[in-house]
């Protein structure tokens, strides 16, 4: 008889010890991509609780398992890898990863099928501080002339060759930290505050509708710990 209630108490341990564990562990939603909309095909996301690594799909898209506490990290040959730690109530994940500096990071992203479409991410062109001093530049107007083909300044205004203007401007869309800003705005920021530049021109702009019609110039500013 005690043998029979000693085994009957480990089964319910297991089973009720099982299903508390199971209770802790949910399922999160995430996407992946680049330039903000680009979708990342096959891109690896690493759970540090399970060690489980799976790909993104055709969309950018993941689902997977995570305990409270957990942390993601994501990384794709010839992007920079992102790690995202998740909090409690977080239920979505969107991870916009960074092309690598140099025309070989382009061709991996295309080469290895991470971008599926290779005309929209070679109408991208990206300069960083770490390719370019900034510092060296008086301002922004200096610092973006000369350094994309086809792009110019005129009259304060960033035009970007190849584009069809809808409008009575030909000035490109500025976006500042994911804002749109004032093309004036490049009157008053200091090169030195800025990270990155990316430049998007053709068919790549119309992922910003007619706002991009003119080609669209992103900048990325400093944060306190770059």
């Amino acid at each position: 008889m005690k043998t029979n209630l000693f085994t009957l108490f480990v089964v319910l341990f297991f089973v009720f010890g099982s299903a508390g564990v199971s209770a802790q562990e949910r399922y999160i939603d995430g996407i992946v991509t680049t330039f903000d909309s680009i979708a990342v095909i096959g891109a690896d996301v690493w759970v540090k609780s399970s060690k489980t690594v799976i790909k993104t799909d055709t969309l950018g898209r993941f689902k997977v398992a995570v305990l409270p506490g957990d942390k993601l990290k994501i990384s794709a040959r010839g992007f920079v890898s992102r790690s995202v730690k998740l909090e409690d109530n977080t239920k979505i994940v969107a991870v916009n990863l960074k092309l690598k500096p140099g025309d070989k990071s382009r061709e991996y992203a295309i080469g290895y099928g991470y971008v599926k479409d290779g005309e929209k991410l070679n109408a991208v062109a990206q300069m960083t501080d770490d390719d370019v001093d900034f510092a060296q530049y008086s301002n922004m107007y200096d610092l973006i002339r000369g350094r994309f083909a086809g792009v110019q300044v005129a009259g304060g205004e960033i035009i970007i060759r190849g584009v069809n203007s809808i409008n009575s401007s030909s000035a490109a869309l500025i976006v500042v930290d994911g804002i749109t800003v004032d093309g004036s705005i490049l009157g008053v920021l200091s090169p030195v505050q800025v990270k990155s530049i990316n430049v998007i021109k053709d068919g790549g702009a119309a992922i910003y509708g007619s706002r991009g019609a003119n080609g669209v110039v992103i900048i990325e500013t400093k944060r306190g710990n770059d």
